[in-house]
């Protein structure tokens, strides 16, 4: 199950219609995915484990770094398939935040920002570690290691009126057991009211759009047959294993 439903037909197609990839949400009905945007080095410890300059202060942040998947990268099936061209998959657990209303392209007001989500759940952005090494050292794009098949699996959305607050929530990955990354939310460089404010600077924010805010330290490989347990504390949790 990679949470798509069938495709419309429509009399002036040339083709089917692509699927819609949709997340379920926590009291029933599903959410459609139209964008996912992610955050790059918004954790401190993770920027210096990956060799970059952290911030600081706040003062000192400059602009938050993005990059995008396709909406059909998200999976929410138990066996996410190991991909292809790839020895060195790994693991980037993170909070994920679900945009139920539009913002035209232009700065969105900080105060403004968080009217616009509508939940959160805890996703992964799988990437191929090899492949990005291999484009940053040529000084090139970094797609491919980022934007492959299943490459964000996510849990299931929970409303944002259910969730008391983040700030103070840890976010943690376990391996076949092991914690290999655990945080608390308030080590992210930028928040969520931040970053939706700096999207809308580049995008038009709209309601089916996801948001995979970034990852802490700890980041590593994930082998086929490893099982990961990643939660958001008291909010959710997404069990999987990697397939062959």
């Amino acid at each position: 199950m990679t949470g798509t439903t069938p495709p419309r037909a429509h009399a002036t197609d040339a083709i089917p219609a692509a699927d819609t990839p949709r997340l379920a949400v926590r009291g029933g009905g599903r959410f459609p995915v139209r964008r996912i945007y992610c955050v790059g080095r918004n954790f401190a410890d993770h920027a210096r484990e990956m060799g970059a300059t952290a911030p600081a202060s706040k003062a000192e942040r400059g602009t938050p770094v993005f990059f995008m998947k396709p909406a059909d990268a998200v999976f929410t099936g138990e066996v996410v398939p190991y991909p292809p061209a790839t020895s060195d998959l790994h693991h980037e657990v993170e909070l994920v935040v679900a945009l139920g209303h539009d913002a035209p392209a232009g700065e969105l007001p900080l105060a403004r920002a968080p009217a616009l989500v509508f939940g959160y759940t805890v996703g992964l952005d799988l990437t191929r570690r090899d492949l990005q090494a291999a484009a940053k050292a040529k000084g090139l794009p970094w797609d491919t290691a980022k934007g492959f098949d299943h490459s964000a699996p996510a849990g299931e959305l929970v409303p944002a009126a259910e969730v008391d607050g983040l700030d103070s929530r840890m976010l943690e990955l376990r391996v076949n057991g092991q914690v290999r990354q655990r945080a608390s939310l308030s080590e992210l460089v930028w928040n969520v009211p931040e970053i939706l404010h700096e999207l809308s600077k580049l995008y038009a924010l709209r309601a089916g759009d996801l948001v995979f805010m970034g990852t802490p330290a700890g980041v590593a490989a994930l082998q086929p047959g490893d099982r990961f347990e990643a939660s958001l504390e008291g909010v959710a949790t997404l069990h999987g294993r990697i397939g062959g």
